[in-house]
């Protein structure tokens, strides 16, 4: 039985731009969270607040930082691992900060759990965008 895909995925998958998009795709979400709250910087800080984040003020400098940063890196291609590290990172403590599930009950943890386990599943696509820029930079592919 081959393992080797389909032609057309191949093409698509060996094709420089589709490791930009899926770049894009996952970090999108997080460059345009930080763009927001820099420009509304009374909301960040509300938004920490909200979270219990003490000061809040330092917290969403912090957390704009890491929503650009981090994103810029990736989509840089340069220092992957640092980018998706700050993100990984944030990720899974936001995760527990944002949605803990284990403190809730009824729709509100069914909700939370997915959220939860969806916050996971992002750190794993941060581990292997670095393992992939890895393996690019050792290939001495762009």
């Amino acid at each position: 039985m081959r393992d080797a895909e389909p032609r057309l995925i191949h093409a698509v998958l060996d094709w420089p731009p589709t490791w930009f998009l899926a770049r894009l795709l996952l970090v999108g979400a997080y460059l345009i969270g930080g763009v927001v709250k820099l420009a509304d910087w009374p909301a960040a800080v509300a938004e920490q607040a909200h979270f219990g984040m003490n000061p809040p003020a330092l917290w969403a400098g912090l957390v704009i930082a890491v929503e650009i940063v981090g994103p810029l890196l990736i989509l840089w291609g340069r220092m992957v691992w640092l980018g998706a590290g700050m993100l990984g990172t944030f990720t899974l403590l936001a995760a527990f900060v944002a949605n803990a599930f284990w403190t809730m009950e009824g729709q509100e943890r069914f909700a939370a759990t997915n959220a939860f386990f969806e916050h996971v599943g992002l750190v794993g696509g941060f581990v292997l965008a670095a393992l992939v820029a890895e393996h690019a930079r050792r290939q001495r592919r762009p």
